[in-house]
């Protein structure tokens, strides 16, 4: 409860915070998601927080595209901005009109050929055939310097990390993946951030659990599209040991090293470079900082007894992914 103006009958009075999930319907899909809006104890009058960015459309959006393999507005901006494309540049070399991407990239939903089209670009070769067929209005400069730019990824399409994304992110976004694809850039950045004070290995995998199924209770979507199995010490990411070796051994982010903590030999894993945050979203920087703050006093001993207490985990069994489905229950 609080004191303040009500937007409805303007006197100030007790205003009632309320939090309730909500179906949205989004073509002819119901979505569930979280609607926050006051409720005025003098008119009865509800109101969303004229204040607040947040927007419950925007997120059923959002949950649609990662259920479909849409690109959201942002991986279209991106995609665009990282070629030195404008929107005009864009559309031109789609054959779009020339608002279709700037409605899709202030949140509209792009439609199935539309998506298709977007999803093939992001293949270098792909891109680099439209532009050699229709990129001739570009100035020659740009043109050149973009054709460079292609040719240059499409050599390092066999990198390692392009080689483990096609082992183990080959997976639809769907609920053992929090509806996300999964996201290399994500998940090596969260692990770096974890590890920027010296972790142990036990608690770096719980922090990446609690981490993306805490994201996905609040927004719908987890941060990195990890899966998460059953293990007798705890919930962890399915396959972790190959994205800790690609870190230390390929990416040199982090070092590994073996310390005695009692009787028991562990794992302290040390980051040796700063993260990269630039990737994340703000929700996804604040979910990652409550979780750190949250165990920050917890022995590895004692943040695997707390996970243990999860019902995702209680509920399933040794080598079983654990579904985003089980975030409700959640214990932070």
């Amino acid at each position: 409860m609080t004191k303040d103006i009500c937007w409805n009958c303007g006197k100030e009075t007790d205003l009632e915070h309320i939090e309730n999930y909500e179906d949205i319907s989004v073509r002819g899909e119901v979505i569930s998601v979280l609607v926050k809006y006051y409720k005025c104890h003098e008119c009865g009058g509800e109101y969303e927080d004229p204040k607040s960015s947040y927007d419950p459309l925007a997120l059923a959006y959002k949950v649609y595209r990662e259920r479909h393999n849409m690109m959201q507005p942002e991986e279209i901006r991106e995609l665009r901005q990282r070629y030195g494309l404008t929107q005009k540049d864009l559309c031109k070399l789609l054959g779009w009109g020339e608002v279709t991407l700037s409605r899709y990239e202030n949140g509209a939903l792009q439609d199935d050929s539309h998506n298709r089209m977007l999803q093939m670009i992001k293949e270098p070769h792909n891109l680099l055939n439209i532009v050699m067929q229709n990129g001739d209005f570009l100035a020659v400069k740009k043109r050149e310097k973009l054709i460079s730019l292609l040719e240059n990824e499409i050599e390092e399409t066999h990198s390692f990390p392009l080689i483990l994304e096609e082992l183990f992110g080959k997976y639809r976004p769907d609920i053992l993946s929090g509806f996300r694809k999964l996201n290399l850039d994500k998940v090596f950045q969260t692990i770096v951030f974890f590890c920027v004070d010296g972790i142990l290995k036990t608690k770096l995998n719980k922090f990446l659990f609690y981490s993306d199924f805490k994201h996905y209770k609040n927004n719908a979507l987890s941060i990195t599209g990890l899966r998460y199995v059953h293990l007798k010490y705890g919930p962890v990411p399915d396959n972790y040991e190959h994205y800790y070796a690609t870190l230390q051994n390929v990416e040199e982010s982090i070092k590994i090293e073996e310390e005695f903590i009692g009787e028991y030999v562990g794992e302290i894993f040390s980051a040796v470079r700063k993260p990269d945050l630039s990737i994340f979203s703000t929700s996804e920087i604040k979910t990652l900082i409550e979780v750190k703050d949250f165990f920050k006093n917890y022995s590895a001993s004692g943040i695997k007894d707390f996970s243990h207490r999860e019902r995702g985990y209680s509920e399933t069994n040794d080598g079983q992914i654990i579904p985003y489905s089980y975030a409700d229950y959640l214990q932070i």
